[in-house]
Order: structure tokens, then sequence, then C-alpha cells
């Protein structure tokens, strides 16, 4: 049985079959500590008035996911380090997974989908067993990948833009003190200026 992604009448992207796509999260992250929590509102408003994401996930970096491609950018106007890599499943060759992982507060969220072609189709979980929002992307030639990340019922868009992180480059560390003279540089928290 597989995860598939249909449209219905009114044009909304609805999933088959989820429970089986988070039966696959669980078996990896079965050893860390779940618990099911709220994903925002979808109407929380910022003070610009743009809407917030609010996450309260309770689960921790997954070591099985360190070593996957990993990209750093933002998510609305926060800043997220995503390790994402294909599934070893030869029955989902499109398949892939992993974690991002908010650096402001080290909240860590899992998202599995597809990638077929250029298109990046994904839902994640805070809890390894409920879906709380759809992933739509596109990779660019260079790496990085671009769309919109939206609730269940596909409202709320929030734009994501993720850089590549270069091959034994360090991604920034999430929720952890800055390194003496370390700033964030356009979400890069890696970099260090002046003395």
């Amino acid at each position: 049985m597989e995860v598939s992604i249909s449209k219905d009448p009114s044009g909304a992207r609805r999933s088959s079959n989820a429970p089986r796509a988070w039966r696959l999260f669980a078996a990896c992250v079965i050893a860390l500590p779940l618990a099911a929590c709220a994903v925002g509102d979808g109407g929380a408003k910022g003070a610009s008035g743009a809407a917030v994401i609010k996450v309260h996930s309770t689960l921790k970096p997954n070591p099985e996911f360190a070593h996957y491609p990993q990209y750093t950018g933002t998510l609305g106007k926060r800043a997220i380090v995503m390790r994402l890599g294909k599934k070893t499943d030869p029955d989902d060759p499109g398949g892939i997974h992993g974690e991002y992982q908010f650096t402001d507060t080290g909240e860590v969220i899992l998202i599995a989908g597809d990638r077929t072609g250029q298109t990046l189709e994904a839902e994640e979980s805070d809890d390894g067993t409920r879906i709380v929002g759809n992933w739509v992307g596109t990779f660019a030639a260079d790496g990085s990948i671009s769309g919109d990340r939206m609730e269940v019922d596909d409202s709320n868009p929030q734009p994501f833009e993720l850089k590549l992180v270069a091959a034994g480059a360090a991604a920034p560390s999430a929720a952890s003190p800055a390194a003496k003279g370390a700033q964030a540089v356009n979400g890069v928290g890696n970099v260090v200026t002046g003395e």
C-alpha cells in the first residue's frame, strides 16, 4: 500500500492511506518522546498582519537523519534547518523523508512525501502519527527548494526558501547559543564576522 495524493472536486489536495506513511515515521522515531500537540489555529496573525506558524512539538532530532543532505533557509519568517533524503524502500523510489527544525526554538517536525522530477509534495507531522501540514515546492538546478507550506486543508500558505548546504559545511545549529562573533546572515547562523 502506498500514500497517494489526489485532488477532490474542489481542487484541494487530499492524501489517502496517510496512516501508513506515518507508521514508517513511527518506526524511525519509536524511541523518541512523542506528544500529540496542536499546530497553530490557522488564523493567528503576527504584528505585521502575516499569518504565524505555531508549532508545539516535543520531538527530538533523529540521529538517523543526521547524514541526510541539509538545507537552511526560512519557513515564513522563521529560520529552519531541514534534513531530507531518499527513503530506502524499493517500493517507493520517489519517496523522501526527514525532519526540519526551527532554529529559534529547536522544535522538530517530521516530513515525508515524494519527489517527482523537480516537484516536492510532502506532509509533516509534529508527533510522528498525525499529519498537520502539506508542502508543495520545486527543486532548482542548484539543489535549493522553494514553495509553500500549508495547513492540512491547504489554508494559510507560508512560503519556504531552502538552500542546500555544501557537503562538509556546517549548518547552523538550532536553539543553541551563538558562537562569539557569530551573526545570523540571511538565515545562516554559522557566518563569523570580524573580531
